[in-house]
């Protein structure tokens, strides 16, 4: 397999990787992607986009929201079937386990978002742009890749 990674990605994350996914025989070539930051070159409607932890796709969410809405946007209208895999670790394994995440940014402002709340727009976001959400740890996140790709 040979899998596509989008040069934009973080240099130390795409070092961090492409290290993983050599490991398990698997080829990379950096290039721009249209949507997201990775892409088996076999099935190019099949796209992940990575995020480091769920404060991330917090961030996504409510502060860069324009941003992140018009690459969802992009993806379904090119009929690109975008998965999200985040790197949160062992305690958060399925979108269901967010809504039970205590975000340690609550202790600093009481106007950040909870998992409760997360969960609601991560919900609506996989309904309303057919988005998948997937979880893994940052020592699993190559063959988790790898496996997304070509399951």
């Amino acid at each position: 397999m040979t899998i596509q990674i989008d040069s934009r990605e973080h240099k130390w994350e795409l070092a961090r990787i492409q290290r993983q996914l050599a490991a398990l025989g698997c080829k990379t070539i950096v290039s721009k992607l249209y949507v997201g930051d990775y892409q088996s070159l076999d099935n190019p409607r099949l796209v992940i986009d990575r995020k480091k932890d769920l404060q991330e796709i917090c961030g996504n969410v409510a502060q860069q929201h324009e941003r992140f809405q018009r690459e969802l946007v992009r993806a379904k209208e090119a009929e690109i079937k975008l998965i999200i895999l985040i790197e949160h670790g062992d305690d958060i394994r399925t979108l269901e386990d967010v809504y039970f995440w205590d975000n340690p940014r609550l202790l600093q402002s009481p106007k950040a978002i909870n998992g409760k709340s997360l969960y609601r727009s991560l919900c609506t976001i996989r309904d309303r742009y057919n988005v998948r959400f997937e979880f893994c740890s940052k020592h699993d996140t190559g063959r988790k890749i790898m496996e997304l790709l070509d399951g």
